[in-house]
């Protein structure tokens, strides 16, 4: 399949990780959990990340995710690790994890299969198996949507997640269209150019995915920064080599009132040394739809911006290459 291929179908792959998630037979633990950890890298780890943003303001332990070999020494018997990784063979999050099984952590696994479905089973770990033998950031949206059914089944939040995603994949399918027209346009003004991504907090997770997904499918370097800290630092660094950026506001309702108040200026700032500054605000009316509109319409982005570099968006040649040269070692 071709990665638009696989960008048309994410409310399917939302639809169907809901049936996985409700499906899913885990057991119930009797721990009391001190914390969370999520332990993840590239389309598997973003996941993590994006959860965190939004169930964090709203939870009574802390949530982490690790994107390394290492884990924090708070990890002991009273932490859930939940341990993604699309392949299964994802070599940092195996040693993240068997360090976690040394401390007698809590393990649940999200993968298709490979090594950590054999140490799943090995174990008696509680795990959840989605649809294999894709590219992991073409299928976010399955990995994604199980770490709340996860967190969900051990009794870290409520399932009033299930009516967000529901009405979220409503809501981009209603938006089709309009969605992949905005995301054209704004591929046409970061062609050529070097993208600047900037959200407010508790979105960070979605510039993120917005920056490895133009990193990957489209096969260019970018940043991104967080608003109110860019206000404090990046700010002042827009005074020289600020030729050919094209910035981009993802904006939402939701945004805390300051931080809305603060890109205002920002831009204003901005404008005097860039006309490239383009606004894209989110619909729904929930974090998770908000931040899933933001996410499909990124993924739409990189895949205009892939064609209009004439590259290979699935192809990742050059990660192949360092997993075969660290494997002989």
């Amino acid at each position: 399949m071709k990665m638009n291929e696989y960008i048309d179908d994410f409310t399917h792959h939302l639809k169907e990780a809901m049936e996985i998630g409700n499906s899913s037979n885990l057991n119930k633990s009797e721990i009391s959990f001190n914390n969370i950890l999520i332990c993840g890298l590239g389309g598997s780890g973003i996941g993590g990340t994006i959860v965190n943003d939004i169930i964090s303001p709203d939870s009574n332990i802390p949530i982490t995710s690790t994107k390394d070999y290492n884990v924090p020494n708070f990890v002991d018997e009273n932490t859930l690790v939940i341990a993604s990784s699309y392949s299964g063979n994802t070599e940092e999050t195996i040693f993240a994890l068997e360090k976690c099984i040394e401390r007698n952590a809590e393990v649940c696994i999200i993968t298709s299969g490979g090594k950590l479905k054999d140490i799943a089973i090995e174990k008696n770990f509680n795990y959840i198996i989605i649809p294999g033998g894709h590219p992991p950031r073409a299928m976010f949206g399955y990995a994604f949507t199980e770490l709340f059914y996860v967190l969900n089944k051990y009794g870290v939040i409520n399932d009033s997640f299930k009516n967000d995603f529901k009405k979220a994949i409503q809501l981009l399918k209603t938006e089709k269209q309009d969605i992949q027209k905005q995301a054209l346009l704004l591929a046409e003004k970061m062609y050529n150019q070097t993208p600047v991504i900037y959200v407010a907090s508790g979105f960070e997770g979605v510039a993120v995915r917005f920056r490895q997904q133009i990193n990957e499918n489209s096969k260019m370097l970018c940043w991104h920064h967080v608003i109110p800290e860019m206000n404090h630092n990046e700010l002042l660094g827009w005074r020289t080599n600020v030729d050919n950026l094209a910035v981009v506001y993802f904006r939402n309702k939701l945004d805390y009132d300051r931080n809305q108040i603060r890109i205002e200026i920002n831009k204003k700032v901005l404008s005097k040394f860039t006309q490239n500054i383009t606004e894209i605000w989110s619909k729904g009316d929930s974090v998770i739809e908000n931040t899933l509109y933001h996410i499909h319409l990124g993924d739409w982005v990189s895949w205009y911006l892939s064609e209009m570099n004439n590259v290979d968006a699935v192809e990742i040649d050059v990660i192949n290459y360092l997993k075969e040269e660290l494997a002989k070692l």
